[in-house]
């Protein structure tokens, strides 16, 4: 069973930036797409950005143009570089791992990193 462990997060100010890692095991990212999503309090977890087999990436509008998702097969981590943060990108941001390109219902999250924008 494949494990995915977040790293990074925290608190910052508006305009800082932070970087989350997700690492996994047994070479998964090299050959599988990964995703980023967030849940903030009282709502719905949503998608951030997801980064293709084949190195495609999109993003939400909502973090379009600060945030970037790239991953390092050799290290087998996906991340997701946060730039200009601002207050409402406070969520509890998750790392979820694709079999191929697909995310199935069954798919592997990791454990969820904090992420806390306040002045």
């Amino acid at each position: 069973q494949v494990q995915l462990v977040q790293a990074g997060g925290g608190l910052g100010q508006p305009g800082e930036s932070r970087k989350l890692s997700c690492a996994a095991s047994g070479g998964v990212f090299a050959d599988n797409a990964c995703g980023w999503y967030r849940q903030a309090p009282g709502k719905q977890r949503e998608i951030v950005a997801g980064i293709t087999r084949s190195g495609n990436t999109n993003f939400a509008d909502y973090v379009k143009g600060r945030f970037t998702i790239s991953r390092d097969g050799a290290k087998d981590t996906c991340y997701l570089n946060m730039t200009n943060l601002k207050p409402e990108d406070t969520a509890v941001y998750y790392c979820r791992l694709a079999r191929g390109n697909t995310f199935a219902s069954d798919s592997t999250w990791g454990q969820g990193t904090q992420v806390t924008v306040s002045s």
